[in-house]
Parts: C-alpha cells; sequence; structure tokens
C-alpha cells in the first residue's frame, strides 16, 4: 500500500511530514484546532489509545492540554503546551512541553485551487532527543493520523 504522507529527517533535529489534503486550508486549519475535531483524528487507532480530554486555546500566547487513556496504562498520559503562533488559516506553532527534549511543531497549510498541502515540521532540541523520539515510535504516527484527518474531511459536514 502506497502512503500518501511522506515523513522524513530533513537534518539532525527536524522531522517533516507532508501531505495533501482534499479541502481548503480553512476546513485543514478548523480540524487542528477545534477540540470537538482534534479527537475525531488526533489518536492513531493502531495505537490503541483514547481521548480523555482535549482542550485547545488557538490563539498566539494560547495552550492546549490533551490527555489520553491507554489500557496497558495506570495513569492517564498528558501532552501540554503553547501556542507561539497562530495565524488563521495559514500556521499554526507550538510547543511540547510534557518533556524536557519535546520538540516546538509548525504546521502550515498551503492552499491552491481547493486542495491543502499540510507541512508539519518537528525542530528538536537536540539529536538525541530526536533520534529518542524515532526509536519510540511516536514519530511514526503522520501517516495512519493523516489518514483519519484526510476521512474526517471527506464526510458530510466536515468542520
Amino acid at each position: 500500500m502506497v502512503s500518501l504522507t511522506r515523513v522524513e529527517r530533513t537534518s539532525d533535529l527536524e522531522l517533516v511530514a507532508t501531505r495533501s489534503f482534499n479541502a481548503p486550508a480553512r476546513v485543514q486549519f478548523e480540524a487542528w484546532t477545534r477540540p470537538d475535531q482534534i479527537m475525531r483524528w488526533w489518536t492513531p487507532d493502531s495505537f490503541g489509545i483514547s481521548f480523555l480530554s482535549c482542550e485547545t486555546e488557538a490563539r498566539t500566547g494560547g495552550s492546549y492540554r490533551y490527555v489520553f487513556a491507554h489500557p496497558e496504562l495506570d495513569q492517564p498520559m498528558a501532552f501540554f503546551g503553547r501556542y507561539i503562533e497562530v495565524t488563521p488559516p495559514l500556521r499554526l506553532v507550538w510547543t511540547n512541553e510534557e518533556d524536557q527534549d519535546g520538540a516546538v511543531t509548525t504546521v502550515t497549510f498551503e492552499e491552491n485551487s481547493g486542495a491543502t498541502a499540510v507541512v508539519v515540521h518537528d525542530l528538536y532540541p537536540s539529536k538525541t532527543a530526536l533520534d529518542d523520539a524515532i526509536a519510540s515510535g511516536s514519530t511514526g504516527a503522520w501517516p495512519e493520523q493523516f489518514a483519519q484527518l484526510a476521512d474526517l474531511i471527506a464526510k458530510p459536514g466536515a468542520p
């Protein structure tokens, strides 16, 4: 099966995921910033995790907090950070503050003739931090997440 998502390490510090979607940038941006939409595509089904809560204040200086459950874990997992830049519907930049080696994530939405290229740049603080993230498998979810996002936006009444 051919993946429509390209994920590549572009430097010692950066991982980039790219995919084009058949939807305008506005629709993509809403799917990335509205909790009711994020909860429908963000967690890869194959990972076995589910949302317990999703809070996001998608504005420059705002914050987010995602809390997940996994059947093999006694305690929930929380991922959180702050938005450094929010420029609807073109760009999102946020921190990943759940550990000291968290990346800064930049997502751009480039619309052309109704389709949107979404590019995710994860910039890590060190080569070791990116190596560890890749080894943990946490960076390998983009193809599945993007497939789930494509399914979401293809449904009638999508964001």
